[in-house]
């Protein structure tokens, strides 16, 4: 095979290969799969003992709040608090005060996964409660301004997305400018919404930023039952989560293997240096060639280049109209020019001639 196919068939190669890892990468990204998470909400009531008896002796109550993936697949079991941001409980605040009727978790860096929560108070009345449950998003996800939401027809989703259903809307209504392509015609719902009758295009994250809210947490009421005959009551909830593709971790590992990446790297690195000791030895030949089939023409050329290349060094540009003429070579000076030349050679040659035999010659 050719070296020029050979060199064209790999950057074929090459440029499929890339192609290929580029869209395994983009189908990655947007890889997620709702999932059912169903949600344990069970309470235990202990009475109080009479004085005396081993036992507590005030009344209590305790709630755990749990959940699990329904037909969940994976080997590696998600704890229950990794789904969500925050979690808070609200008591009764005639009951409790008002500066002990919340429960409160929220999501730090430092935070700890946990496969439920757990709250205990005293009391020996039923009790409503409320938990409000904000999941954990990712990519975080936004709720629109009711009117945009309306306008776009997106109530929650991410930022990527809203602003690709904000491009369709302007491109459907024809809202870009057709001149200064950059302009933003706002219609009479963007007058409202926005504020304003024309803007950029970079100006977009900006006005955006000001109708983008939190999401709205999930609201659960529950009963905390103290009845005796009821000692665990358990109540069920199943809400929508999304999960990463069981098949993403395995995509990931082979777009991040840097073993592969590595030992391609090197076998490039040597094509490269073969493909330069071939490019040298070929000038060579070439070289060779051109003297074996005309050497007096050759000579000839090579010492114009030889000259040409002189002159680009020395930063002497000459006269190539005078110097091809005899005239030039007939001139006064150049006897003179000619002796200086050959002493100033004669002189070189003593020289090295005096380092050789280590001697100085006189």
């Amino acid at each position: 095979m050719p070296l020029k196919m050979r060199e064209d068939l790999t950057l074929c190669l090459d440029l499929c290969f890339c192609s290929k890892r580029r869209r395994m990468a983009d189908k990655v990204l947007p890889q997620r799969q709702k999932r059912k998470l169903r949600i344990y909400i069970s309470n235990t009531y202990t009475p109080g003992k009479p004085e005396g008896e081993e036992a507590e002796k005030v009344s209590s109550w305790e709630l755990r709040v749990e959940g699990k993936l329904l037909e969940d697949p994976g080997k590696q079991k998600r704890k229950f608090s990794s789904f969500f941001k925050s979690l808070v409980i609200e008591l009764d605040k005639e009951l409790y005060g008002p500066d002990n009727h919340l429960v409160e978790w929220h999501r730090m860096p430092t935070t700890q996964e946990t496969d439920g929560f757990q709250v205990k108070r005293p009391g020996d009345v039923s009790v409503k409660c409320t938990l409000l449950l904000m999941l954990d998003h990712q990519p975080p996800q936004y709720k629109l301004d009711p009117r945009l939401a309306r306008l776009l027809g997106v109530h929650t989703q991410t930022r990527a997305s809203i602003m690709q259903a904000l491009w369709l809307y302007i491109k459907n209504n024809k809202l870009q400018d057709s001149h200064e392509k950059e302009y933003i015609n706002c219609n009479r719902y963007f007058r409202q919404i926005l504020g304003c009758t024309r803007m950029r295009f970079s100006e977009i994250p900006m006005k955006l930023a000001g109708l983008l809210q939190h999401p709205d947490p999930i609201i659960i009421n529950h009963m905390i039952s103290v009845d005796p005959n009821d000692q665990k009551k358990t109540a069920c909830y199943d809400i929508d989560v999304e999960v990463d593709d069981p098949l993403k971790a395995q995509m990931n590992s082979f777009l991040s293997s840097t073993t592969n990446q590595q030992e391609i790297a090197a076998l490039e690195m040597k094509i490269h240096e073969t493909i330069e000791s071939i490019n040298q030895l070929k000038t060579q030949r070439d070289f060779m060639l051109s003297f074996s089939n005309n050497p007096q023409d050759f000579i000839q050329d090579w010492l114009k280049s030889q000259s040409r290349d002189l002159k680009l060094m020395t930063d002497v540009a000459g006269n190539p109209e005078e110097e091809r003429r005899t005239e030039f070579y007939q001139a006064p000076w150049v006897p003179e020019a000619v002796g200086r030349y050959i002493y100033s050679k004669v002189q070189q040659r003593r020289q090295e001639l005096e380092q050789v035999l280590g001697i100085r010659l006189t």
